[in-house]
């Protein structure tokens, strides 16, 4: 089936909740309300003729730079593929920025579980009724959510965990055994090695 085919389907079985459907660079997308979004994938997911049975990939996004009229700052993007049915499409569910929270979708498809935790990890994005929702990538004590669009290019001040662990690990030096001299000496003897080598070959 058709993209846009699918998006007017899916805007005559939610007429309040789709608010938009378009394509562009050849890939069609419906813009929806966040507030359904269970019923609106649980549908695409179960219905005969969608049997969207693969979520491809799942994002939130930061328009705060790029806003569109009617539209919230953030969105969480499904990007969805039926490998019964070969055909796709991009589901982008508006995220009220006061609340920072959608349904999770993991009832739908279990491969969301990592999917959104990666979102709320990085852009802060809460979802609902989640079975494990806690950072994937950063520590659990870092401090906000680097994709966000006032995050600082740079970062902000130095994780403290790191800085607890250089500490640690001077601590610790006295501990080593003589292990750290012992992997100096493997590496000069390597670095002289290879040294040799190269002179050999310049000499051939």
């Amino acid at each position: 089936m058709e993209s846009m085919e699918i998006a007017k389907r899916l805007q005559a079985k939610f007429p309040d909740e789709v608010l938009d459907a378009y394509t562009h660079h050849g890939q069609t997308a419906v813009i929806v309300s966040g507030e359904k979004i269970l019923d609106i994938l649980g549908w695409l997911r179960n219905d005969a003729e969608m049997n969207f049975d693969h979520l491809m990939s799942l994002c939130a996004v930061d328009n705060i730079k790029r806003m569109e009229e009617g539209l919230f700052r953030f969105e969480v993007v499904y990007n969805l593929y039926s490998i019964a049915k070969k055909h796709s499409i991009r589901v982008r569910a508006q995220v009220p920025e006061a609340e920072h929270s959608i349904h999770s979708v993991t009832s739908i498809w279990d491969g969301a579980n990592w999917l959104e935790r990666e979102c709320y990890d990085l852009m802060g994005i809460t979802f609902i009724d989640h079975p494990d929702l806690r950072r994937v990538l950063l520590p659990d004590d870092w401090e906000g959510h680097p994709l966000r669009k006032e995050y600082p290019l740079k970062g902000k001040e130095e994780w403290i965990g790191l800085t607890r662990l250089i500490e640690k690990a001077e601590r610790l030096r006295k501990y080593s055994f003589g292990f750290e001299e012992e992997a100096e000496v493997i590496d000069t003897n390597k670095s002289s090695e290879a040294s040799e080598q190269t002179d050999k070959q310049g000499d051939d």
